[in-house]
């Protein structure tokens, strides 16, 4: 059962005036943990701070202690529930001791005196389970340090053993040898138990010591980030608004839509992480000769640089995915491209080790006539095959190293993917979680699948996440980006393939094109029959001409008609343009204005 937080604070807001200084914040902190609170002037930090100690009272909202309802209206009542603040520039008399100044208002009193022996005891003993040391606690605050000043204070709070204290820019002023005296302190009170909120506009003290930082951006929440895994750059990203950006680029860089295709169905998920938009990206592309390639991919990090870099690598991908490569082939181009990014951030910057992209990635192409999914993957989490009769598991594609790595080659696997069959693609945040290791998320996913495999691909997406990542359901963002593609086989029919093998013979033109007329007719594509025939001619002609070995000829009734003409020759024609006064050269220009897409591939 997972630990209930100390103080719990839910959609609290405060108004002064027109201003809106907090709207519907949520924090939460545990005992021994430290929760930095950031952001620009302005943000409402100090208000937040203000609100918890009771010094002003919110608007709306709610607070639990423990689990329990309880009303911060009244310092008095925030006290007695164990909560202690120390205050942006706490007021001090600097005329007074360090005891007097400890005790003020709360003196020890022994028979209606002073109790001058117990108050010095009891403040040796505070100070010193601080490790703060302050030689003379007879000395006036006038004679110490600002670092001792500060630490007076934060004793002071703690006289009473409050189990929350709230700290409120408790390094402003202050030097990096007297910040460092303070961060210590906090650090020891975090590993006595107590919980903390610190309030800091310095991002590396807060790296420091917090294991949360809460942003505030305009009286809002803009990010919770564990410090164990957020990187400054994201932080700083969610304080100036350059996460929005980054979410905004991000969006404009994913695909809106799939596209609707006869021989696959297709749906997908995209749910951006709680330190903000990252560099989870997928696609599905219309290839040649009615193929479909489906490629996820996965980003570290998040910010604008992520969201950056994911564009950068789903344009190349676009690109490449023209040049029908095999997949493994792909991935190889990929890889030099991630290379030479890192080549240019370690010429551009430090060329440290953070500079360094990390990106995995997995391409896979749907051949809906051999009914095959041909699969490589680069250091990506593996892809998950469901047959038609509910059986789900993973797919046998060799992993690959990450991109970036250079030098090693990434594997094709081909696998049969009969009609009714589907396969899912997805990144490593739907399987991994800091309190769930993947292998046990990995177990999940499978069960899921195999408990919807009857499901369409749209539903089974939303199984899915429902199964490992609940929290979406009740509106709460996963702790990393999430990517999911699903995908169901359904391929083309044998009567919408018509194949034909052409002797080298140019006689043989004339037969090849009434063939696929009557093929035409059969279709009911009566209306692209006289464009048909000059294409086939064109090509026909081209390849008994030009090329060796035998020539086939293909037709598909896909979601467009293609026409395809196989021959053995190793080089790719092209388009010339002739000149006025040449006699040839103007076939593939006329195959290219005559058909909606022409190109060449290797088989």
């Amino acid at each position: 059962m997972a630990e209930s937080p100390l103080l719990s604070l839910r959609g609290v807001s405060k108004r002064f005036g027109a201003v809106r200084a907090l709207v519907d914040v949520d924090l939460d902190v545990k005992a021994g943990q430290v929760v930095a609170v950031v952001g620009e002037s302005g943000a409402g930090k100090s208000t937040l701070i203000r609100l918890m100690a009771g010094v002003q009272a919110p608007d709306t909202g709610t607070a639990l202690w423990d689990g329990r309802p309880v009303d911060l209206r009244r310092p008095r009542e925030v006290r007695r529930l164990g909560v202690a603040a120390v205050h942006q520039d706490p007021e001090l008399c600097l005329n007074l001791d360090v005891i007097s100044q400890l005790f003020l208002g709360r003196e020890l009193r022994r028979f209606g005196l002073l109790n001058e022996v117990a108050m010095e005891q009891k403040a040796r003993g505070l100070l010193d389970s601080l490790n703060v040391r302050i030689p003379n606690l007879r000395a006036p605050l006038a004679a110490l340090t600002a670092a001792e000043r500060q630490s007076v204070a934060i004793a002071m709070a703690l006289i009473d053993d409050p189990a929350l204290l709230l700290l409120d820019e408790p390094t402003a002023g202050l030097d990096p040898e007297q910040s460092s005296l303070v961060l210590d302190l906090v650090g020891r009170l975090r590993r006595n138990g107590r919980g903390i909120v610190l309030v800091s506009h310095n991002i590396d003290d807060v790296l420091e010591v917090a294991d949360r930082v809460a942003v505030l951006r305009l009286g809002r929440n803009a990010g919770v980030f564990e410090t164990r895994y957020a990187s400054q750059e994201q932080i700083v990203s969610a304080v100036t608004g350059n996460q929005i950006l980054a979410a905004a680029l991000q969006r404009s860089l994913l695909p809106r839509d799939l596209p609707k295709l006869e021989t696959l169905e297709t749906a997908f998920r995209y749910l951006p992480a709680q330190a903000g938009a990252g560099g989870d990206w997928f696609d599905v592309i219309p290839l040649s000769g009615a193929r479909i390639a489906l490629v996820v991919g996965d980003v570290v990090g998040h910010g604008l640089s992520a969201a950056a870099t994911m564009g950068r690598l789903r344009t190349a991908v676009h690109n490449v995915s023209y040049l029908n490569l095999p997949p493994g082939e792909l991935l190889a181009h990929l890889d030099d491209l991630v290379s030479r990014l890192d080549e240019e951030r370690g010429t551009a910057g430090s060329g440290s080790q953070n500079d360094i992209i990390g990106a995995s990635c997995i391409y896979a192409v749907y051949d809906p006539v051999a009914r095959q999914l041909a699969v490589a993957r680069a250091g990506h989490v593996p892809p998950v095959v469901v047959h038609p009769d509910g059986r789900a598991e993973f797919a046998d594609v060799p992993a690959g190293p990450p991109l970036g790595l250079g030098g090693m080659p990434f594997e094709t696997v081909e696998l049969p993917l009969p009609d009714g069959a589907g396969f899912l693609l997805y990144t490593d945040g739907l399987v991994e979680r800091r309190d769930r290791d993947i292998d046990t998320g990995l177990d999940r996913l499978l069960l899921a699948v195999r408990q919807d495999h009857n499901a369409s691909p749209d539903r089974l997406c939303d199984a899915v996440i429902s199964a490992l990542l609940p929290g979406d359901a009740a509106g709460e963002p996963p702790e990393d980006d999430v990517a999911l593609l699903v995908a169901r086989a359904n391929g083309l029919p044998d009567d919408q393939v018509a194949c034909f093998d052409v002797p080298a013979d140019p006689a043989a033109v004339a037969e090849i094109r009434a063939a696929a007329t009557r093929r035409l007719h059969h279709w009911m594509l009566d209306d692209l029959s006289f464009t048909t025939e000059l294409i086939l001619s064109e090509l026909i002609t081209n390849a008994i001409r030009y090329a060796d070995g035998p020539i086939t000829v293909r037709l598909l009734r896909a979601r467009s008609l293609v026409c395809e003409v196989a021959d053995a020759s190793s080089t790719s024609p092209h388009v010339r343009y002739a000149a006025t006064t040449d006699e040839g050269g103007r076939g593939l220009f006329l195959v290219a204005h005559l058909s909606e897409r022409w190109g060449t591939r290797y088989t």
